[in-house]
């Protein structure tokens, strides 16, 4: 609860409308603790609380709220306080809240901008979702080729304050095409009178604004940048993408494959903000389908009560047998489906990759199988163990391959590959391995 977390002065503060005394005692809070307290106060607490920030604070405490919570303070905000918000945020955290609330929301937000607010909301609006061009800031700082160091420093000084970072210099033409990115350390270091052009290598990464976020993570863990250049298709600088934007995407995109894996809807929220009834629509789904695929394990079985009845010792050994293949096949597939994402392995690499994947299976499978194979004999005699002992070598190999070759067809049909992970995975070597158990049981016994 928010009186255990808060201070008891300053709960005395907010309920004695002392707001010149409650601004001093949180001066010196980061506006991340402060978020992680806001919303656990009382209703009227909150706002008043919130209300009671500098206007920059207030601004970047919003900032580091979840979607939901900042729905909450928004209808909570008078218009000028919603309007004094906005204004106040940077462009890319403005089109996240944008994008999240409803359209008839959305609308009303935009009137609170001013006009330069609006074309850049817009602007970043109206790239499509889960691409670069929303996640990017048009504010950055840019310099031509011809102007000296000195010249350029001094630009950086002007320009520096209303960028999102500076750490990273671009430099463009006359018609805002990129040339490159240059340290701002290098700048600092050289001799005010050579030119800004001494400094370049024209090696710049750069992203597509209509690009896949995903790509932003990737490129920056490879150059090992803070901020990347997106620009269109004819080059033309548009914005950056900076390291705290790609650090939220990497937690966001590695949350939904977990959740994938798991075979649930990806929430889209917080599990703390999540209610009873959306954490079952996201759940119900795969289950119900999982059931349904079950049920052809189940017919299986019964197809093949005969050979049970004439060997009752066989089942004894499905749980082992299924168990094995469900286990060999969830590994094959979360390697491959963890190589696709981060790059290290791709879809014209399927042939060379099946064919590690056969090589690997079979010696897991054989190694497992005279392991079934002694288990076989002990309990049920040479005949049982025989059959054990090939149904396991024949179940791991070929869970192990489907567990491979599962993900690259998701990932080839556009569906992704996360889907294909643990219960998915478990179900369709749970049949794959009952078809393979009896028809080695009905050949042998």
């Amino acid at each position: 609860m928010w009186k255990e977390l808060l201070k008891p002065e300053l709960k005395v503060l907010i309920e004695n409308r002392d707001w010149g005394q409650l601004r001093e005692a949180t001066k010196n809070w980061t506006p991340q603790e402060i978020a992680e307290l806001l919303l656990d106060m009382e209703k009227s607490h909150r706002v008043l609380f919130f209300r009671s920030l500098d206007r920059k604070v207030s601004s970047d405490v919003f900032s580091y709220r979840e979607p939901e919570d900042q729905d909450i303070l928004l209808e909570e905000m008078t218009d000028q306080e919603t309007r004094q918000i906005l204004s106040e945020l940077d462009p890319d955290d403005r089109t996240a809240l944008l994008e999240e609330l409803p359209a008839q929301i959305t609308k009303r937000m935009m009137e609170y901008l001013s006009p330069g607010d609006l074309k850049e909301a817009r602007q970043l609006l109206g790239y499509p979702e889960e691409s670069i061009g929303r996640i990017m800031t048009p504010d950055f700082v840019a310099i031509k080729p011809g102007r000296t160091i000195g010249e350029a420093l001094s630009k950086i000084r002007e320009r520096g304050k209303d960028s999102e970072t500076i750490n990273m210099i671009y430099v463009v033409d006359d018609s805002w095409k990129l040339l490159d990115d240059i340290r701002l350390r290098l700048f600092l270091l050289a001799n005010p009178e050579d030119r800004v052009e001494s400094l370049m290598d024209y090696t710049a990464p750069k992203l597509s604004a209509f690009a896949d976020r995903e790509q932003a993570v990737r490129k920056m863990q490879q150059y090992d940048l803070v901020a990347l250049p997106v620009v269109d298709s004819d080059n033309v600088l548009l914005g950056i993408v900076t390291v705290d934007d790609v650090m939220d995407i990497a937690e966001e995109e590695t949350t939904e494959d977990i959740q994938k894996a798991a075979s649930l809807a990806p929430l889209g929220m917080s599990y703390h903000n999540a209610n009873i009834w959306t954490l079952y629509i996201k759940r119900i789904g795969w289950l119900v389908a999982l059931v349904f695929m079950n049920i052809a394990a189940a017919g299986i079985i019964t197809a093949h009560e005969q050979t049970l009845t004439a060997a009752i010792g066989l089942a004894a050994f499905i749980p082992l047998l299924i168990g094995s293949g469900g286990n060999t096949g969830s590994q094959s597939a979360t390697l491959m489906i963890r190589a696709l994402v981060i790059g290290d392995v791709k879809l014209s690499h399927w042939g060379r990759t099946l064919l590690k994947e056969i090589g690997v299976g079979l010696l897991l499978g054989i190694s497992l199988g005279i392991v079934s194979w002694g288990i076989g004999i002990i309990k049920g005699g040479y005949r049982v163990g025989l059959v054990v002992g090939l149904t396991m070598v024949t179940i791991v190999l070929v869970a192990n391959t489907i567990g491979m070759i599962l993900p690259f067809l998701l990932a080839k049909l556009k569906i992704d590959p996360a889907v294909a992970s643990n219960p998915l995975m478990t179900t369709i070597a749970d049949v794959t391995g009952l078809l393979i158990y009896f028809t080695f049981a009905s050949m042998i016994l």
